[in-house]
């Protein structure tokens, strides 16, 4: 006998349908584009990215109404023992299979509801709104401690002036203690709230240096002044902040995400949007 499938699993399919039908319409949008055509290319960049916003959106509201609705319980099929027939081994693996896929399908179903209402997702659909404004996209940075120096790293490897992971944090370290006074007043002990001692600061720009410390607002103040560069960090619920601004010249551009990973806080770098990047190169 056929499964049924629940509420939750059809619409899980009819969206990953439309996902699937758009991207098919973004490949025809582009076809019909030249790409030596910089200004329509421009714009089908722009049109490509709010349609895949406005199906995220219409999806994300589709899961919230539906997850308002009252559950209707399962039905179920009449215990009629004079209809019931001995079932096979081969069909009982198949109704094993089909639950289990049936099962599956549901999980998914629900990880959806769950992500699109989440913090994470509102989050990413905020900072890819503002990002696309400025024909920007997220270049991906691994969270492994390092993300804000390698976020660095990267914009200034694109400006074709690198400095390694190392150099940075190894710069950072000496510009604070080089200018205690600045930065000794923000770093307190938090189980006394002291300022640190001379000896705990000590330790904090030993770990910045030598260590996978995660590097904040402070140490972005210090990268400011040894690079001679603003540092404009973009975050979604928040207007766009620059440090150093003092400094005339250009700004590098970081995002900053708080609900990236499980364990929180990320910075990311940025580059331009895949199509302008290509036209550029061409």
């Amino acid at each position: 006998m056929e499964e049924v499938e629940t509420a939750e699993e059809l619409i899980a399919k009819q969206h990953r349908k439309e996902k699937k039908d758009l991207q098919a319409k973004i490949q025809s949008m582009k076809n019909a584009v030249p790409k030596n055509d910089k200004k329509r290319r421009k714009q089908l960049t722009e049109d490509i990215l709010k349609l895949e916003l406005e199906l995220t959106q219409k999806h994300e509201n589709e899961l919230k109404q539906f997850r308002t609705l009252p559950r209707l319980a399962n039905n179920e099929e009449p215990n009629d023992s004079s209809k019931q027939t001995r079932t096979s081994k081969a069909q009982k693996r198949r109704d094993k299979k089909a639950a289990f896929e049936k099962e599956r399908e549901s999980r998914i179903a629900e990880a959806e509801v769950e992500n699109l209402a989440g913090s994470r997702h509102q989050e990413g659909l905020k900072l890819r709104q503002k990002l696309m404004e400025r024909h920007l996209q997220i270049r991906e940075i691994s969270s492994d401690g390092h993300c804000m120096y390698r976020a660095v790293e990267d914009q200034l490897t694109e400006r074709g002036a690198p400095l390694s992971l190392k150099e940075l944090r190894a710069q950072t370290a000496q510009y604070m203690r080089s200018h205690a006074d600045d930065f000794l007043p923000f770093l307190t002990d938090p189980s006394s709230g002291d300022m640190y001692t001379a000896d705990e600061f000590e330790k904090y720009c030993n770990d910045v240096a030598d260590t996978a410390a995660w590097g904040g607002q402070l140490e972005l103040k210090a990268l400011s002044q040894v690079l001679q560069l603003p540092i404009e960090v973009i975050q979604a619920e928040s207007p766009s902040i620059i440090i150093g601004e003092e400094n005339v010249k250009p700004p590098i551009t970081l995002v900053y995400m708080r609900h990236a990973y499980g364990l929180g806080e990320h910075y990311n770098s940025v580059e331009l949007l895949k199509d302008l990047a290509n036209e550029e190169e061409g």
